[in-house]
């Protein structure tokens, strides 16, 4: 048996990958499924649909790779991050849709919880900030706003868990109810320090302890998928976030490493070893995988808005058809311009995390058109990332002495303008890898190492393979002067914060 099934379940979609034993692609399958707004802020996923899509692209992609179950030796899932479900343990029914990551509903709740004092003990433990992206608020809503819910999971009747646990749940027939470290620890109720879940934490959240799964490695044996799904069991041996995912898939083992991922937002994470090192520029302190019961940790940047400032182009300016267009535009623009775009455009997250700021564009003249306006939403993400990155080598002591590469993935990294980009305004080499799929081959690699296919991280980091390096051009002096106007940028973008 030497293929694996990555489930790759994301925001939008639902995808499966199958990868032979040499990190090669066998197949790819991949189905969208329905956004819900219920209300302004409010993001929500039918988890029927997440499963049924799921299911769906790991039958096509192992039909298509002309394989049976039998011949893949484990499955690994990765997934949308901090996505919450609740379901009845007993009938498996959510008891409310999905509240997804991007939802702000929970903001009242935060704001509580900062006014009472809570946000040092709670960033001390879980290395997160207070705020609606992560899944504690969300599961304390639902047991407040699903009549019944709250006694009923108090009695240990309703279950909770990330898109990987309800997955990994209804995979095994419901005879598991488990996630991984990476996922447990984007919470806001796990201690990154102990590796458990703490009940100081659940108390003042309001999440009772009967709801949660068991925490185990990133790679692991968790279980095995019923006989009906695939045609024969198949052992399910990996899960991660899907960031943390592709932290492995980047090979991002050592030190000092660092990935970032460009798909509608961007999360950039640097490994920092055994070691979690606590943010003073409102990074998050974060589990970048366990192996062996050892945690490795990271320290990492959310960036809201990358490629769908792209989409807004697309979508809501019409001045492209298609996002590979961008770059070409971008590359027509005056240069005598100095258009910047803040894409503030559902607040500002690292290292501002501002969440009631909105966009702005600045600089512009008669002359600005559409080329300066593409040039100006890639360059965005660039900035942004600039400013992760700085933020980073403050935080990290021994960043200095590291080897300073970005390792990048992701739909934008499609784009050699925008890279080329990045590596001038970061002033460093940035590294584009042959595999592209490097959040699915994560959740691969995690799956395969229990399974025997893949070897130790070490060796398995000699599979790397790159696929181009972008070496910075830009003179200092320009380099200096577009992040100074950046600089201004932002400053008048958090200006226009009138509060609450």
């Amino acid at each position: 048996m030497s293929f694996v099934l990555a489930i790759d379940q994301g925001t939008t979609s639902s995808r499966a990958i199958v990868f032979r034993g040499d990190i090669s692609i066998a197949a790819t399958a991949q189905q969208e499924f329905p956004q819900h707004f219920p209300a302004s802020g409010w993001v929500e996923h039918e988890p029927e649909d997440i499963w049924t899509s799921t299911v769906m692209v790991c039958r096509d992609a192992i039909e298509k790779a002309g394989i049976t179950a039998k011949d893949i030796a484990a499955i690994g899932i990765t997934n949308q991050r901090e996505t919450t479900v609740v379901w009845d343990r007993a009938t498996g029914q959510a008891v409310h849709r999905a509240i997804v990551w991007q939802d702000r509903r929970t903001a009242d709740i935060c704001s509580r919880l900062k006014a009472e004092g809570h946000e040092p003990k709670i960033s001390q433990k879980t290395g997160l900030i207070i705020d609606p992206y992560f899944s504690g608020t969300k599961v304390a809503w639902i047991l407040d706003n699903v009549p019944g819910a709250r006694a009923r999971a108090a009695r240990g009747e309703l279950m909770f868990g990330t898109v990987d646990c309800y997955l990994l749940w209804r995979l095994t027939g419901g005879k598991v109810h488990a996630t991984d470290a990476t996922n447990a620890s984007r919470t806001l109720l796990f201690n990154i320090h102990t590796g458990e879940w703490d009940d100081e934490l659940l108390e003042i959240i309001g999440v009772p302890r009967a709801m949660l799964p068991e925490v185990k490695d990133s790679s692991a044996r968790f279980g095995e998928s019923t006989p009906d799904l695939f045609g024969s069991p198949i052992a399910i041996s990996g899960i991660a976030g899907d960031q943390q995912a592709a932290t492995i898939g980047q090979a991002c083992f050592r030190p000092g490493m660092m990935k970032s991922t460009y798909g509608t937002g961007c999360f950039a994470l640097l490994n920092t070893g055994t070691t979690p090192v606590v943010s003073k520029n409102k990074l998050l302190t974060t589990i970048a995988y366990q192996l062996d019961g050892k945690r490795t940790y990271a320290l990492e940047g959310s960036i809201f808005v990358a490629g769908s400032a792209v989409q807004w182009l697309r979508d809501g300016l019409g001045i492209i058809k298609h996002a590979a267009e961008t770059g070409p535009l971008a590359d027509q623009s005056d240069s005598m311009q100095s258009v910047y775009l803040v894409p503030a455009f559902v607040g500002m997250g690292a290292p501002y995390w501002n969440p009631r700021v909105r966009g702005a564009l600045f600089g512009l003249t008669r002359n600005t058109g559409p080329a300066e306006l593409a040039h100006a939403a890639l360059e965005s993400v660039c900035y942004q990332t600039f400013d992760l990155w700085a933020a980073m080598r403050a935080d990290w002591p021994s960043s200095e002495t590291a080897s300073v590469v970005l390792r990048v993935d992701g739909g934008m990294t499609a784009s050699d303008w925008t890279m080329q980009r990045l590596a001038d305004l970061l002033d460093a080499p940035v590294d584009r890898p042959v595999i592209q799929e490097t959040t699915a081959l994560g959740a691969a690699y995690l799956a395969g190492l229990a399974a025997g296919v893949y070897p130790e991280p070490t060796k398995f980091a000699d599979n790397w393979r790159l696929e181009r390096r972008f070496k910075p051009n830009m003179s200092q002096a320009t380099r200096e002067r577009k992040l100074a106007g950046w600089a201004r940028a932002v400053k008048g973008v958090l200006a226009s914060d009138e509060g609450e």
